[in-house]
């Protein structure tokens, strides 16, 4: 069995326990997800079995998609509302403000890790830290908004409370980007809700909750590759490819799904950096459908 579940996980679970129920049905230990959602998060978690699991990395690599509610007025140590309050005020903001800054916020910025997160530094996780009250020193990191947009209108007053969609590149903290934008708004603000709506190709439209999962929803591998160019090949660059060896660069493309004449998969390689006119395998696949 290789494939992926495509799941609309719910509150109050962790992205492990949806593997742990995937495990359940499909009675494999091979299995893996793909980009983890926080328990207070819903939405999108693609759930690799069997040679699919190759994927997860390059999955979770995809631009995501997200719609998170703001709420102004009171910052949390976690920055969502999960956490403990460790500011409040009353926000001076008004509906103009807000869509004059989420403007501004499209592109590549630096973002600071946040405090609550499983990022190590020294060989530690930084809620690690958080937890032993030690302090650290938040890394950062360049990430991408590559769209930024107001949902609906926002409830005004002593808690500001408003709704965006942000299509984000990978590592970037949704929890993070509210805290900037409140920071922005010369404010402070936690994450009040947070829901994935799309990874790569994979629309929440797509998904399904764990409870409603069959064996029967398994996407084949070839749908979480569609998006790839595909190339056919046989004979002697067949064998190399299936050896898992460095080959030309004839296909003017960043990254190519290869496949043998009858359409089973059998890697993906990427551009080599060392040599642009040369490519090595991403991820081998080796024969599966």
């Amino acid at each position: 069995m290789n494939g992926a579940f495509f799941i609309d996980k719910e509150a109050g679970c962790t992205s492990r326990d949806v593997v742990n129920e995937i495990i359940k049905k499909t009675e494999i230990r091979k299995v893996g997800h793909t980009g983890t959602l926080d328990p207070m998060a819903t939405g999108v978690l693609v759930v690799c079995v069997g040679k699919a699991t190759k994927l997860v990395e390059l999955l979770s690599s995809s631009v995501k998609e997200y719609e998170a509610e703001i709420t102004l007025g009171i910052e949390t140590d976690t920055l969502d509302i999960t956490g403990n309050i460790v500011k409040e005020e009353v926000p001076k903001v008004t509906s103009s403000m807000i869509n004059d800054i989420l403007s501004k916020f499209t592109g590549t910025y630096e973002q600071e890790v946040p405090l609550y997160s499983a990022v190590k530094v020294n060989g530690k996780k930084l809620y690690q830290y958080a937890r032993e009250n030690i302090p650290v020193t938040l890394p950062k990191k360049m990430v991408t908004v590559y769209a930024l947009t107001l949902v609906g209108e926002p409830i005004l007053g002593d808690r500001v409370v408003f709704k965006i969609r942000a299509k984000v590149s990978k590592g970037t903290y949704i929890r993070s980007l509210v805290r900037d934008i409140a920071y922005a708004l010369n404010t402070v603000g936690t994450m009040s809700s947070l829901r994935r709506i799309s990874l790569g190709n994979v629309s929440i439209n797509d998904c399904k909750s764990i409870d409603d999962i069959t064996i029967k929803d398994m996407t084949p591998i070839d749908y979480l590759v569609k998006n790839f160019p595909h190339i056919a090949v046989e004979g002697l660059l067949k064998k190399a490819i299936l050896n898992g060896k460095i080959i030309e660069n004839i296909y003017d493309s960043e990254r190519i799904v290869l496949t043998d004449e009858t359409g089973k998969l059998l890697a993906i390689y990427k551009k080599y950096d060392k040599d642009v006119t040369k490519m090595k395998p991403e991820v081998m696949i080796g024969g599966s459908i």
